[in-house]
């Protein structure tokens, strides 16, 4: 879900030409599988697109990243653990530090919780705070951008989750 509201966000924005957005799971579970139908029917009735198929993130994708998103704190930590470098561990940030209404103290506060288990109410939660910290990324993302294209280089941005995990299902990272 979160790579398809930022990427409708981006292109919104007109950044959609200078930036890479992607999405992976922090397993193999489901790989080559399509969203989860409560995630589409969600996207849709809120006007966004998916085309998502199921991968596991590779540590070496960092060579190539700039950014690494991930959607809970859980994913964080093995996405950082996964990194070759310090500086490869400090590419991964969770996706609610950009939402300024998070509660950055509450327990699990700065988590998307996996709607996986639930219902549509539960997807519909998920993605009000992938939309909410959205706005901020994408502030952060353009700032890096205007920042690059002095240098003429492009930003590249991945969304991690449990999305392929064992209790994850099939829903959209």
């Amino acid at each position: 879900m979160a790579e398809s509201v930022f990427r409708a966000h981006a292109a919104e924005a007109g950044l959609d030409g200078l930036l890479e957005v992607d999405s992976a799971g922090t397993g193999p579970w489901h790989a080559g599988d399509g969203a989860d139908r409560r995630a589409i029917d969600v996207l849709t009735a809120h006007g966004y697109e998916q085309d998502h198929i199921a991968r596991q993130f590779r540590t070496e994708w960092f060579d190539r990243l700039d950014l690494v998103i991930a959607l809970d704190s859980g994913h964080l930590h093995e996405l950082r653990a996964l990194a070759p470098t310090p500086h490869d561990a400090a590419k991964v940030r969770l996706l609610r530090a950009y939402d300024p209404d998070a509660d950055h103290d509450a327990l699990g506060g700065l988590d998307v919780p996996d709607p996986y288990f639930g219902g549509l109410d539960d997807f519909e939660e998920c993605l009000e705070m992938v939309e909410a910290a959205s706005t901020g990324l994408l502030d952060a993302v353009a700032e890096a951008i205007d920042a690059s294209e002095k240098s003429a280089e492009s930003l590249t941005v991945e969304h991690a989750s449990a999305a392929d995990g064992p209790d994850a299902g099939k829903e959209s990272a």
